[in-house]
Order: C-alpha cells, then sequence, then structure tokens
C-alpha cells in the first residue's frame, strides 16, 4: 500500500447543510444533544456517528487534529458497517491523535452528497476543515488501517502536528456542565498525583511517554511531575540563600527556578536560566539548557512565556 500525499485542497461546503430541521422533528438517530457537541454514541472514545446535527461540529474539530471520515452503507454494501467498525478501532488505539466519524449515508445521505462521495465504503481524512489526503475507496484490511494511519501520524508529526482530539465522554461532560472526565491515558498519573504519589506520578507519565514520545500532554505532565519530584522537601528559603551565595551553581540555580515555577513566578524562572546559559559553557552549559526546555514542558510549548522564553534562550546560546 502507498502512501497518500498530503494536499490541502478547497474547505468542505457545508452550505447545503445549513437548512434548520422541520419544527417538531425529532432528532436523528446518533445526533448529540443540543448545543451541536459529539457525542460517543456507542463508539469508543474517538469515534462518534456523524449526523446533519454534528457534522460542522466535528469539521471544526479538525482543527486540532485530524478526523477519519468513514462512510458505509448497511443496505447497499452490508459489509462497510463492518469496516466502519475497524477503523474506529484503530483509531481508539492512537488516543486522540485521530477521530473517526462513522457516515451512514442511509442515514444521512446529505452528508456524501454534500462531499461527492462516488462510492461506498469510502475513507477520507480531514484536516483543518479540508481533505487532508486523496480518498480511500473500498475495504482496507485491518493492518492496512494501521499501516496508513502510521503513515499518517509520521507525516504529522514531521509537519509539527501534535495536536490530540480529547475524549468524547469528557466533550460531553464539559458540554452538560458536570466535571469532564478524566482522559483515562493520565487518569493513574492523576490518581497518583492526587495522593500525594509524586514518584508514582512520575512513573506513570514516564510510561505513557516510553510508549508514544509524541504525547505532548503526557511529556508534560512528566515534566510538571518532575518539578514536584525535585521540590519535596526543600527549605525555600535555604534553597534561595544558597543560589544567590553561588550565582553560577547549577544544582542552586535550576532548584531555585523550580521554585520560582511552581509559585507562578513563570517569567522569573525562565530568566534565571536563560542567564545562567549566558554565563556558562561546556557541560555545565548543557545542563542548565535542558533543565530550562524541561521546564518549557512543564509550562506548555504554546505558551506566550514559553515562547517567549525560547527567543532568549535561542539568543543566549547563539
Amino acid at each position: 500500500m502507498t502512501q497518500q500525499p498530503f494536499s490541502r485542497p478547497g474547505a468542505v461546503d457545508l452550505s447545503g447543510l445549513q437548512q434548520p430541521a422541520p419544527a417538531g422533528a425529532p432528532p436523528a438517530a446518533g445526533a448529540p444533544a443540543a448545543g451541536g457537541g459529539l457525542t460517543a454514541s456507542g463508539h469508543s472514545a474517538y469515534s462518534t456517528d456523524v449526523t446533519e446535527q454534528n457534522f460542522q461540529t466535528l469539521l471544526e474539530s479538525s482543527v486540532t487534529a485530524p478526523v477519519v471520515l468513514v462512510f458505509y452503507s448497511p443496505s447497499r454494501v452490508p459489509e462497510s458497517t463492518a469496516y466502519a467498525q475497524d477503523v474506529a478501532t484503530a483509531v481508539e488505539g492512537y488516543e486522540g491523535r485521530f477521530l473517526a466519524g462513522l457516515v451512514d449515508i442511509d442515514q444521512a445521505p446529505e452528508i456524501a452528497q454534500t462531499l461527492q462521495i462516488p462510492q461506498v465504503p469510502l475513507m477520507m481524512v480531514i484536516l483543518e476543515g479540508r481533505p487532508a489526503a486523496q480518498p480511500i475507496p473500498g475495504v482496507l484490511k485491518p493492518d492496512e488501517v494501521s499501516t496508513l494511519l502510521n503513515q499518517l501520524a509520521q507525516g504529522l508529526t514531521a509537519q509539527g502536528i501534535t495536536g490530540r482530539h480529547q475524549p468524547l465522554a469528557a466533550a460531553a461532560g464539559a458540554e452538560d456542565g458536570d466535571t469532564p472526565a478524566v482522559d483515562p491515558r493520565y487518569a493513574a498519573a492523576e490518581t497518583a498525583l492526587e495522593a500525594n504519589d509524586v514518584d508514582g506520578a512520575v512513573a506513570e507519565y514516564q510510561r505513557l511517554v516510553d510508549a508514544n514520545p509524541a504525547d505532548t500532554e503526557a511529556a508534560a505532565g512528566l515534566a510538571m511531575a518532575k518539578v514536584l519530584q525535585r521540590t519535596q522537601s526543600v527549605d525555600g528559603p535555604a534553597a534561595r540563600a544558597a543560589a544567590d551565595a553561588s550565582p553560577d551553581d547549577i544544582a542552586a540555580q535550576t532548584l531555585v527556578a523550580d521554585l520560582d515555577l511552581l509559585n507562578g513566578d513563570v517569567d522569573e524562572a525562565f530568566t534565571r536560566l536563560v542567564d545562567l546559559v549566558r554565563r556558562t559553557a561546556g557541560d555545565e552549559r548543557n545542563q542548565a539548557r535542558e533543565h530550562l526546555v524541561g521546564l518549557f514542558a512543564a509550562v506548555g510549548n504554546d505558551d506566550p512565556r514559553v515562547l517567549h522564553g525560547r527567543q532568549n534562550l535561542a539568543s543566549a546560546l547563539f
């Protein structure tokens, strides 16, 4: 099987799906509750039945990470129903890297018409509201589906696209005003943190990162858990006094940077380590740089303070 090339043709035209439903009409099977949010509809945490009511929301979610649409027809091609579920099962293993949208064209023919679907079954990958690869017709074997998703994931990572969908159950709970469900990937680590078992949390996050280095949320959780681990039982005033007395002591300065981060003084933590990078060389400079990169991960790479800190680090290095 050859890899499908990425392309960015025009966004999907939804004008044909914007007509309001007739007054008093019952919601379509599998439709979300009022508000248009997605629900799992009996599938996994990362797959949903697609209807006219939730199609727009589904496409909007492709801004975060790709949506894999599978068009099937129980009446015309009975085996396509099992194929759609096979794709949903494969997507589940990527823990949010993809979201599967299963389109029963018997129930939602307008969606197939809008996207000009020539046959069923057919798979289409949507990213940022646009088809991201050539549509794939026919039934793929489970190993072919896995190979395709691996290729897509690798291509996205190479392009710096690392976003993930949240489990649909968590999203639905948030819309209903309930406390969002904990993402099952991180439940063990969060439980450990709630029990003040920092070492356990580090171990759980490390396990997730080892299994999937592209999991940015697990990497951020691991970085922050390590900050907590390093600062356990630390005497703050004594640590700061030691850092003041030895401005170039790597261990003293990185420890206070950790304390600054935990106190919410993020910019101060970054500035302390950037200045340390400027003043040091060789292995000491590398230690300071690596520690600072770890704090970037703990805060989150999309945070404006991290972006500014990276600029300052680059200036200090070069």
